[in-house]
């Protein structure tokens, strides 16, 4: 079924025409947002949308086999929001993310099968709390590290023998 893409049903009006295409799949607003603060919390060096990956995931740290899918809580149906279904074509849009979620599904395990660490960050969670959602990346990058009480700076963990 990958690969799988449903054709669209005729929009409703021109204005729904016009907010689907503007619509876009990469550098969304969610993405562009934590992009920055990741950079600025010094996590530069990923790759966004990366062949090689399986899934090619929105961001990836290959040298840390760490990916990251920036879900947006309409498209990919976000389960602690919860959007609603459009009131015309319902049958479409209910199979629509039903599909999506599937395919996020596979994206994930075929990373997982490969070695990969996967997040998956939903668009509601950046808006509500961006700061946590870099200490989540910073741990999943670092594991040895940890942040300061502030949560402003990596500190190393302390071990036994340093």
């Amino acid at each position: 079924m990958a690969g799988l893409q449903l054709p669209n049903p005729p929009p409703s009006s021109p204005a729904v025409r016009n907010v689907m295409r503007a619509n876009r799949a990469r550098n969304t607003g969610p993405e562009l947002r934590l992009r920055r603060a990741l950079r600025e919390a010094g996590l530069g060096g990923y790759r966004l949308n990366w062949r090689k990956a399986p899934g090619r995931p929105d961001i990836a740290y290959p040298g840390r086999r760490v990916a990251i899918f920036v879900h947006g809580c309409y498209w990919h149906h976000c389960p602690r929001c919860y959007p609603n279904l459009p009131k015309s074509n319902t049958a479409f849009w209910a199979r629509k993310f039903n599909l999506n979620r599937e395919r996020d599904g596979r994206k994930v395990a075929n990373l997982e099968a490969a070695k990969w660490a996967v997040m998956e960050v939903w668009e509601c969670e950046i808006r509500a709390d961006l700061p946590a959602m870099v200490r989540s990346v910073t741990q999943a990058i670092h594991p040895d590290r940890s942040l300061d009480p502030r949560g402003a700076a990596l500190v190393r963990r302390q071990t036994p023998d340093s």
